[in-house]
């Protein structure tokens, strides 16, 4: 995975942070975060579908990744009191199905952003 990339995506985010602080809806810093990457020049798709296959039955796009960068950097936003498990195992299981390597999972419910920022890596 290109380290510029994700150097770029956490620059975005720490800049969103600087501005609006913790205590916010996930929604908002997900609509700030794409605007700052907008105007990084980076590609950034928003809510993109994530289809399941069960054994021939394809399961519609009941899960969706927060935001997908330049096509290859999953981010799934989070603003929560404590980031757990089960939060990294969600953006795992994203990777797996989009098949892709690394995703970042980003909590915005932070004093310093760098505490909420944690590195996924799927081992296709």
């Amino acid at each position: 995975m290109d380290q510029a990339l994700t150097r770029r995506v956490i620059g975005s985010a720490i800049e969103v942070h600087k501005v609006l602080g913790p205590g916010l809806l996930e929604s908002a810093y997900q609509d700030c975060l794409e605007h700052e990457m907008n105007l990084a020049g980076l590609l950034c798709e928003r809510q993109v579908p994530v289809s399941l296959d069960y054994k021939g039955l394809p399961v519609g796009d009941a899960y969706r990744v927060d935001l997908l960068v330049e096509n290859r950097l999953v981010v799934e936003l989070k603003a929560v009191e404590q980031v757990v498990p089960l939060h990294k195992a969600q953006l795992l299981t994203y990777l797996r199905l989009l098949q892709r390597e690394v995703g970042l999972l980003i909590n915005f419910n932070v004093v310093l952003l760098k505490d909420g920022i944690h590195r996924v890596v799927n081992n296709l």
